[in-house]
């Protein structure tokens, strides 16, 4: 049996040494005008699932707001375009082409 000290070891270590295995993408339109309503219901949920992982989204890249967080044992890239819903497309592709 491993005392709690390898196990906060494994906790820590958990899925970051690996490459970032998925994308998760919330859509929602840039601005004001449409902060806090349902057409950004999933910039909400990416703020939510990066505030649940200990994660901040502050890193502008791909056209987007991004950041890394570890959910499980795999890292992942959390996503908000900075491109209006309908051209999200553009900020996906420029991150998986990476």
């Amino acid at each position: 049996m491993s005392n709690i000290f390898d196990l906060f070891k494994k906790i820590e270590s958990a899925g970051t040494s690996e490459p970032i295995s998925a994308i998760v993408v919330g859509l929602g339109n840039p601005g004001e005008k449409y902060e806090k309503t349902r057409h950004n219901a999933g910039f909400m949920a990416i703020d939510y699932i990066a505030a649940s992982c200990g994660a901040k989204i502050v890193r502008a890249k791909f056209h987007s707001l991004v950041c890394e967080a570890v959910i499980g044992t795999r890292r992942v890239l959390l996503m908000k375009p900075e491109t209006f819903m309908n051209n999200s497309g553009t900020a996906v592709a420029a991150a998986k082409s990476f």
